[in-house]
Parts: structure tokens; sequence; C-alpha cells
């Protein structure tokens, strides 16, 4: 069974995607961007900026399929510059403060709308 999770507290999809999908106990969400939700422009900022929109966007979606940020299992990481690992590891940290999840950190040569990071997650649903 496959259920698609939607929620007017993130970004919507700006392409032929769902923002997470529910299935065989799991939510896959699609990569997050530091879109505002409520205008979808990105948001303009350092890393650490940009890194705590997306967490949010996250979080939010995560909430809306009833789960949490403590159960998520896995993450990727997508930074436009590995220079700025650093902020983004301190502000990432705060979210998953204890027992975090696997991650997976790539620099990535350009990301959608041009963002400097991309974050997606794979959480128990």
């Amino acid at each position: 069974m496959r259920q698609v999770i939607t929620t007017e507290t993130a970004p919507k999809a700006i392409g032929p995607y769902s923002q997470a999908i529910r299935s065989a106990g799991l939510l896959f969400l699609a990569g997050q961007i530091p879109l505002d939700p409520a205008t979808m422009k990105l948001l303009e900022g350092d890393i650490a900026k940009q890194t705590e929109r997306v967490l949010e966007n996250v979080k939010a979606i995560l909430e809306a399929a009833g789960s949490s940020m403590d159960r998520v299992v896995k993450t990727t990481v997508f930074l436009k510059d590995m220079d700025e690992f650093a902020a983004m590891n301190e502000v990432y940290g705060r979210y998953f403060p204890q027992n975090p999840p696997a991650r997976s950190t790539v620099e990535a040569a350009r990301l959608p709308r041009d963002a400097r990071i991309e974050i997606e997650v794979i959480a128990m649903a």
C-alpha cells in the first residue's frame, strides 16, 4: 500500500512528485530545499538559515504524516559547497540532538532553484 502525504505547512511540490509517501511503515520524504511555504520563494541568507528552513520543512511534513524528527532513520544532505559543511552540521545537530539518524552528505554541482542545500529523509511512520 502507498499513501501520498501532503501539507500546506511545507512547500508544495514544484514538479511531478509528492511531498512524501507512506509505504510499508516508512515515510519517504522528497528532498526539501529552503523554500518558504507561504511564498514558495527561496529563503535568502547563509547556509545556517537555509539549513534551518529545510529542516523546518522536513519537520512539518513528518508531523503531517503523524511522525516526528526523532523517528527519522536516514537522511541525505546535498550541499552546493562542502566548505559549508560545518555550519550546516551545527544547525543539523540541533534537530537531531540524541541518537541521530544515519546520514550521507554529498556535494552537488547544482540543486533545484540554485539552492545551497537539499535534504531528503526516510522516517518511521
